[in-house]
């Protein structure tokens, strides 16, 4: 048995608070290879998560947040934003399941986040065309991931 306690999130939102990403996986599956990965996601604000989708393979990813808040945006395949969700569990606004080839992506707003997250192995690291675009990659500048950021983070307004 695994046990998801508070003592587990607060390691490992410990060990995101220490990444220079500001975010760190707990994985329950053993290997890559399982046919289904699970994984805590603990992520502190201002990490930087790129827009991103799950096609070739095709992946539906579902993540349940345990504690803390998040905004979810999906995408058109331009970087319109579609669609805005505030997850806050104590909202009652817990996570999503997002089908496979649904741009989406995340922005932290509070620290200690973490998402409990499902998707279908084996793990497949996202390729070039499953990232998106029309956003900073990982490797730019800290102020182009922030200016991102930001300006995701006003679209959201009154709502957080």
């Amino acid at each position: 048995m695994k046990l998801i306690d508070q003592k587990l999130l607060d390691e490992t939102t410990e060990r995101a608070k220490q990444s220079p990403r500001l975010r760190m996986n707990y994985n329950f599956h053993e290997t890559l290879d399982d046919p289904v990965n699970r994984l805590l996601n603990a992520m502190e604000p201002d990490t930087y998560l790129r827009p991103h989708r799950h096609l070739n393979p095709d992946k539906t990813e579902v993540f349940i947040l345990l504690r803390g808040k998040v905004a979810l945006f999906l995408f058109d395949d331009c970087g319109k934003v579609t669609d805005t969700f505030i997850l806050d569990p104590r909202k009652g606004c817990y996570g999503g399941e997002i089908p496979a080839g649904i741009w989406h992506g995340l922005v932290v707003l509070e620290s200690g986040t973490v998402i409990y997250e499902i998707k279908q192995g084996p793990f497949a690291p996202l390729t070039p065309d499953n990232l998106a675009p029309w956003a900073p990659s990982a490797d730019d500048s800290l102020e182009a991931r922030m200016a991102y950021i930001n300006r995701l983070k006003s679209m959201i307004g009154n709502e957080s």
